[in-house]
């Protein structure tokens, strides 16, 4: 049976048992049977469903509540007991969880182990789940919350909803979690190409490779022990790279800035005041002078003067020329 109603798509059975379930157990009488089932189905034709006129229907809604009457009790009192014990180590694999219950539950109540219902106990399963992941994400609280859900898949219009979060912070975090996990494949990347290198040259790599400590333990796998010994070994060699790459920083930053004003050999001295003057006219506001200045690659020095003491371009100038 794999009726469902036109809104919402849910299944009939469910929708039966639903019905049976807020019924009282005089409504069970033999007196009173018959008539009830004509009033469930009733019910059902006035919420959208055809049963009362379709013959299928009519005998899967007397199957129910044959059963209801021989069991005592509601299919689903029992079936909601079940899934309300579950927890969340319980419903990682949504199926097995489902094929769990309905095997428990189907001892009482075969009719649950049909073929074409286990599909919408898997989903009611599902749905489950996501409560409890929600729950435990609220218990988790602000950022933390949010990874977890992220980490368990949950779409993002979800997590929003349920944690009460703005679009802005969700993404935040949601880039964060990215670019973590883009650091992880990068470092798991290292250690696949030292997969045949011992551990003390494995940690070098990836130190070398600024892959982070922790990483490092868990991806490679290396005892904190071997960890901290190839540091210390790479401690005055990372030094030496320190020290090379502050001079070569230095040099770069010397490089920018051009030479002081006594090596400016004359001629150019005379090209560069002239730029000067032209940026003057067009601005008088030091950052924009240095923006400027910057682009025609006129040297810091002379800069300098130029934003604190304009009138010493002259005196520069006629050195210059005199030069």
């Amino acid at each position: 049976m794999t009726a469902q109603t036109a809104a919402g798509r849910r299944p009939l059975w469910l929708l039966m048992e639903e019905k049976i379930q807020g019924l009282a157990s005089d409504d069970f009488s033999a007196a009173n049977l018959e008539n009830t089932i004509h009033r469930t189905a009733a019910a059902l034709d006035d919420a959208g469903i055809n049963v009362s006129q379709n013959a299928g229907n009519m005998l899967a809604l007397r199957w129910a509540v044959e059963a209801r009457v021989n069991a005592g009790k509601p299919l689903l009192d029992d079936f909601s007991d079940a899934v309300s014990t579950l927890r969340l180590e319980d419903v990682s694999d949504t199926y097995a969880a489902a094929v769990k219950i309905i095997n428990e539950v189907g001892a009482v109540w075969p009719r649950l182990k049909e073929a074409d219902r286990k599909p919408d106990i898997i989903r009611i399963i599902d749905k489950t789940k996501l409560g409890l992941l929600v729950a435990r994400a609220k218990e988790l609280g602000g950022e933390p919350g949010i990874r977890f859900l992220i980490e368990e898949d949950v779409t993002p219009e979800v997590i929003v909803k349920e944690l009460e979060i703005s679009d802005e912070e969700f993404a935040r975090v949601n880039a964060a979690v990215e670019a973590e996990r883009a650091e992880r494949a990068r470092v798991q990347a290292l250690v696949q190409e030292t997969a045949e290198k011992t551990d003390e040259e494995k940690v070098k790599h990836l130190i070398n490779n600024d892959a982070s400590d922790d990483l490092i333990l868990e991806l490679a796998g290396i005892d904190r022990g071997v960890l901290d010994g190839v540091k210390k070994a790479m401690e005055e060699e990372l030094k030496e790279k320190q020290r090379l790459a502050d001079e070569e920083a230095a040099r770069k930053k010397a490089e920018a800035e051009g030479p002081p004003l006594e090596d400016i050999p004359a001629d150019q001295m005379l090209e560069y005041i002239e730029s000067i003057r032209e940026i003057l006219e067009f601005s008088d506001q030091e950052n924009e002078i240095r923006t400027m200045c910057e682009q025609s690659s006129i040297p810091k020095s002379l800069v300098d003067v130029a934003v604190s003491d304009a009138a010493r371009l002259d005196e520069l100038e006629s050195q210059a020329e005199a030069g």
